[in-house]
């Protein structure tokens, strides 16, 4: 039977290399010069840590950083910048969460979604995917079109079309 996984997930190196350009903007923008703190990229746990003076300058940081992911081909919607900033001495952090994995609401918002559309798969969550599966890939396809138009809140990526 044909099947395909969804997934959510970033390319690690394209990140990178989108935290890096938004640290360059950082040092040469002139509003934000002589700042303390920056913006840094904890790889295993991917997380980002905005940290400035105030809670303006953390905005501003936060608009760099999305003007820059998104201009490297990353979906914005794979950053969760609801976490609340953090005062910690004379500086402002604050936590932002790459997400990873389809998480279990998003998880079932999908199947739902699959599921009353009337279309002959079958969708079954496992552990950070859904795999779904139909006896034609004509009906494949048609899940994945109705992903693409649907808002899910987040990214999500087709893979291991068999």
């Amino acid at each position: 039977m044909p099947s395909f996984d969804i997934v959510s997930k970033v390319d690690p190196q394209t990140l990178d290399n989108a935290i890096n350009t938004a640290q360059k903007e950082l040092a040469t923008r002139y509003d934000l010069r002589d700042t303390k703190g920056g913006i840094e990229l904890d790889k295993k746990g991917n997380v980002i840590t905005l940290s400035s003076e105030n809670s303006m300058r953390v905005r501003a940081l936060e608009d760099i950083l999305l003007a820059r992911v998104v201009k490297q081909g990353i979906d914005g919607t794979a950053l969760d910048f609801t976490a609340e900033e953090q005062a910690s001495g004379a500086l402002v952090k604050k936590i932002v969460k790459v997400r990873a994995g389809v998480d279990k609401d998003a998880g079932r918002k999908i199947i739902k979604a699959i599921k009353d559309s009337k279309i002959k798969v079958e969708a079954q969550m496992q552990d950070d995917q859904i795999r779904v599966t139909a006896k034609k890939i004509d009906d494949l396809q048609a899940v994945i079109a109705l992903l693409r138009r649907a808002d899910m809140g987040q990214p999500l990526q087709f893979v291991n079309m068999k």
